[in-house]
C-alpha cells in the first residue's frame, strides 16, 4: 500500500534468489521445533498445570514443570523462568549478584558489554553496581585471543553472544564451543555465564549443549514467541541456580516462591511456537540483508552467511539516513504506526538511542523493530519479525525511503 510497484518487483526478485537460505534456516526450525516438544512430553504437562497462583506460590506445580522444560531445551540442570525477571538486563543482574562475592573478578570474554550490561558492572558510574559492591572486573576478546591472567583468576567468565551495538560478527554454537573448552583447561573452576538474548532456536544447539554453565535470556525476545508479556529465564547447573534465586528472591528462600500469576500458559505457548517465530525472523532479516546490500549499503551478516543470531546490522554513515530507517520501519508497524519518534536518552544507555517498535508487547524484540545509537557510522539494528512478510515489506518500504534521501 506504501510501496512502488518497483520495489515490490525487487522483492519477488530477491526472494527467489534466497530459496537455498531459507530452506536451511527451515531445516532448523524443524530440529528445534522437536526438541521443544520432546521437553514438553518429557515433563508430563498438563492442562492442570497452567492453573493460576498467587501470593507466595508455594507449590506450584505449572512453575515447575516450566522451569523443568526450559533446563531441558538449554542444556541444563535446573532452571529460573518467571514473570518477575523483567528483562535480559535483569536476567544477567540476577545471575552475576548471585554468583559474585566482594573481591571477586568478573571478566567478559567477548570484548565490551552490551550498553545496559555496563551500568550492572560499574563501568558507567551508576548507583547499586558490581564495581560498588567490591566486584573486580576485566575484559579482552577471545577472537583476539586468551588473556590467561584473567581466565585464571576470574570468578565468573562471560560471553555475550550477540554483536550488541557494533559492527562485528556475533558468536556461533561452534565458536562458542571451542572458547569454552580454552577457558575450562586454563581454569576448570570459572563459571561460564552466555548472554544467550537474540541467539536461541537460530542454531540448533544452545550454549548449554556445549558446556557454558549458566545461560539467561529474555521471554520477550526469541523463546517468548511474541507471546509471553514478560518474564525472564536462567538455566544451569543446580547449585548455581541455588545461588542466584537467593537474589531473585530473598536468602533461606530461594526459587520456592515466586507465582506465575496466570502466566504459565502464556510463557509455555510462547517457546513451543518460538523455532517457527524465530525462523520467520531470520528469513526476514535475510532478505533486509539481501535487498540494502544490493544497493550498496555495508550490512553484517550477508545474506548468505552463517547466522547465530536475529539481528541485521546496517551501516548508513549518516544520521539523516539512519533516522529515516527507523521512521520507516515504525510507520510499517501495526502499533503507533503514526508516531513520529526521534532519538533519546534513556535508562541504562550512554548515548541517545532511536528505538522503532510498534509492538504488541511493549520492548518486544521478537517483534519487528529496530533501534540504533545515534553515534558514527550511524548503524541501525534490525532484528524480529513474526511475520517473514511483515519483515520483507517493512524492508522494503524502508530502503525506499532511505534511498528518496541518499539520491538527493
Amino acid at each position: 500500500m506504501m510501496i512502488e510497484d518497483r520495489f515490490i518487483e525487487l522483492g519477488k526478485t530477491s526472494e527467489l534468489s534466497l530459496k537455498e537460505h531459507f530452506e536451511k534456516v527451515d531445516l532448523i526450525r524443524e530440529k528445534n521445533f522437536l526438541k521443544v516438544l520432546d521437553a514438553f512430553q518429557n515433563v508430563k504437562l498438563h492442562d492442570s498445570d497452567l492453573n493460576y497462583t498467587s501470593g507466595y506460590g508455594y507449590n506450584d506445580i505449572g512453575r515447575e514443570k516450566t522451569e523443568a522444560v526450559f533446563a531441558r531445551i538449554f542444556g541444563g540442570e535446573d532452571a529460573l523462568v518467571r514473570p518477575q525477571i523483567i528483562s535480559g538486563t535483569h536476567a544477567i543482574s540476577i545471575t552475576l549478584f548471585g554468583l559474585l562475592r566482594p573481591g571477586d573478578l568478573l571478566v567478559y570474554a567477548s570484548g565490551k558489554p552490551y550498553e545496559t550490561g555496563e551500568g550492572i558492572i560499574g563501568i558507567r558510574e551508576v548507583e547499586g553496581s558490581l564495581k560498588e559492591s567490591g566486584v573486580k572486573y576485566g575484559e579482552f576478546n577471545f577472537r583476539n585471543g586468551f588473556d590467561e591472567n584473567l581466565v585464571k583468576n576470574a570468578k565468573v567468565l562471560v560471553f555475550q553472544r550477540s554483536k550488541g551495538y557494533t559492527f562485528t560478527d556475533s558468536i556461533t554454537i561452534d565458536e562458542l564451543e571451542n572458547a569454552i573448552k580454552i577457558v575450562k583447561s586454563i581454569n576448570p573452576q570459572t563459571i561460564i555465564m552466555v548472554d544467550n538474548c537474540y541467539g536461541e532456536f537460530v542454531e540448533d544447539r544452545e550454549p548449554g549443549d556445549v558446556g557454558a554453565d549458566v545461560v539467561v535470556g529474555s521471554l520477550i525476545k526469541n523463546v517468548g514467541g511474541g507471546i509471553a508479556i514478560t518474564g525472564g529465564y536462567i538455566v544451569g547447573k543446580k547449585d548455581l541456580i541455588q545461588k542466584i534465586s537467593t537474589r531473585l528472591t530473598a536468602p533461606g528462600v530461594g526459587k520456592e516462591i515466586g507465582p506465575m500469576l496466570g502466566l504459565t500458559r502464556n510463557i509455555l505457548q510462547g517457546i513451543y511456537f518460538a523455532p517457527l517465530v524465530v525462523s520467520n525472523a531470520l528469513k526476514g532479516v535475510i532478505f533486509a540483508s539481501k535487498i540494502f546490500e544490493d544497493y550498496g549499503f555495508e550490512v553484517k551478516p550477508r545474506y548468505f552467511e552463517k547466522r547465530t543470531d536475529i539481528v541485521q546490522a546496517i551501516k548508513f554513515g549518516s544520521e539523516e539516513l539512519l533516522i529515516k530507517f527507523a521512521q520507516s520501519i515504525q510507520r510499517f508497524s501495526p502499533i503507533d504506526s503514526d508516531a513520529e519518534i526521534e532519538s533519546a536518552p534513556l535508562p541504562g544507555y550512554g548515548n541517545k538511542v532511536i528505538m522503532a517498535a510498534g509492538t504488541f508487547v511493549q520492548g518486544s524484540s521478537i517483534e519487528l523493530s529496530c533501534d540504533a545509537p545515534i553515534v558514527p557510522p550511524y548503524i541501525g539494528y534490525l532484528q524480529g519479525g513474526i511475520y517473514y512478510e511483515h519483515t520483507k515489506f517493512a524492508s522494503l518500504y524502508a530502503l525506499q525511503e532511505v534511498l528518496k534521501i541518499s539520491k538527493k
